[in-house]
């Protein structure tokens, strides 16, 4: 069972990336995807969530109306676009997955996921 997150790499402001989270081992079809994110010195921090359903999106304020979750079930993949990128968007990027269906005051507690990938890092600078 695993989780392995890419796509990650060096992007000029204003720029964008697609970040990929691929299982294997498991049906990613019944569980919800969650995108967390770690800067340098600061705590890891909830980015977006795609519920199993699809139909369920939430993300955090600071990348709200410029990523985009979502996922394909034939591949087996969730997928996180960003555009528009900001030097305060660099971080390392974790891809989780949980069971459950969290709401919206409970999708970034960390405790609730079942499975993490390994991160890929994301540095946007000039």
């Amino acid at each position: 069972v695993q989780l392995q997150a890419s796509g990650g790499g060096l992007v000029q402001p204003g720029g964008s990336l697609k970040l990929s989270c691929a299982a294997s081992g498991f049906n990613l079809d019944y569980y919800t995807i969650a995108w967390f994110r770690q800067a340098p010195g600061k705590e890891r921090e909830g980015v977006s969530c795609i519920r199993g359903s699809g139909r369920s999106t939430f993300y955090a304020p600071s990348v709200k109306g410029r990523f985009t979750i979502s996922r394909d079930k034939s591949k087996n993949t969730a997928y996180l676009q960003m555009n528009s990128l900001k030097p305060e968007d660099t971080a390392v990027y974790y891809c989780a997955a949980t069971i459950t269906s969290p709401i919206l005051s409970t999708w970034k507690s960390e405790d609730i996921y079942n499975y993490w990938g390994q991160g890929t890092q994301v540095t946007v600078s000039s």
